[in-house]
């Protein structure tokens, strides 16, 4: 069975204002989205589902249907507030998102193979996606699930500061994952806050970038795990129920192990608009060594 790969991207509409301004960084046009899905079907990815939200469905069907249509199976799930929250009543003041493993839990019905999830606005490279589809093709089970380790050093950002999910890892397993946020290069040197102490980590560091391997059994455990988050943070307007709570959950309940996958693509992202030249040049380079054709979906 082919796995699936799941594309967060409820929250563009927010992020870029519109979908028409998405930034194109390949040499035809292309946005990041599409350099993920062309190394997932490569790979062996047999279906892409998306997960939008409903007030801009048409329009995004519109930019990537032509594109995919005879090339991978597609299916669209919308993230919506009053999904999965049976039994208590949503703040009015509550216009965030519920995160992104609510996000995940709302595709529960569009899914029943292992699946990989990644976000819509980051490039992680093919190495990353073919690690991946051997790992969901050959080792993910109910009790088996898996992230990508990125090394730290090919994440930051020249501009700015960055927040990273740190990975501690043992025996090739994930143990613990903890936010750090304001990290920071000064002198070649990477290091995040920690109230008024810095703190220096190694450029190989494995880092999360939000690529993650699951079974379908996420989704009952998500589930579950979201009711909880709801009864201890619904009266807060700007709580999250991120994939992290319910993996640090699924490890410490001693439900399962998590495999770190080690990579070392180099992740593109735009955190800054400064970002944006260097990430069109490093594609620009992708291309230029054969790694990409010119135009995607030629």
């Amino acid at each position: 069975m082919q796995p699936t790969l799941l594309i967060l991207a409820a929250g563009m509409a927010s992020r870029y204002g519109s979908l028409k301004q998405i930034q194109q960084f390949g040499p035809s046009g292309e946005t990041i989205i599409d350099y993920s899905i062309y190394d997932a079907i490569r790979a062996g990815f047999g279906k892409i589902v998306f997960i939008i939200r409903e007030n801009f469905a048409e329009e995004f069907k519109e930019i990537f249907e032509p594109k995919l249509k005879g090339k991978v199976e597609t299916a669209y799930v919308f993230q919506n507030m009053n999904a999965f929250t049976d039994g208590f009543d949503i703040p009015a003041d509550r216009t965030k998102p519920w995160g992104t493993a609510h996000a995940v839990l709302c595709a529960k019905g569009a899914i029943n193979e292992p699946f990989a999830v990644i976000n819509a606005d980051d490039f992680y490279g093919r190495d990353a996606f073919e690690k991946m589809a051997a790992f969901l093709k050959n080792e993910c089970a109910d009790d088996k699930y898996s992230v990508v380790g990125y090394e730290l050093g090919k994440t930051v950002s020249d501009y700015g500061s960055v927040s990273r999910g740190v990975c501690e890892v043992s025996n090739g397993n994930l143990s613990g994952i903890t936010e750090r946020t304001k990290i920071t290069v000064e002198d070649g040197k990477i290091a995040y806050e920690d109230g008024d102490v810095k703190v220096e980590l190694g450029p190989k560091t494995p880092v999360s970038m939000n690529f993650w391997g699951f079974a379908p059994s996420v989704f009952p455990i998500s589930e579950k795990l979201f009711s909880q988050f709801l009864e201890q943070n619904i009266s807060n307007p700007k709580s999250e129920f991120f994939i992290p709570i319910v993996v640090d959950q699924f490890i410490a309940a001693g439900m399962g192990s998590v495999k770190v996958i080690p990579t070392s693509s180099q992740w593109f992202g735009v955190t800054y608009k400064e970002d944006a030249p260097g990430v069109q040049a490093s594609l620009s380079a992708l291309v230029q060594s054969g790694e990409y054709p010119d135009n995607l979906w030629k």
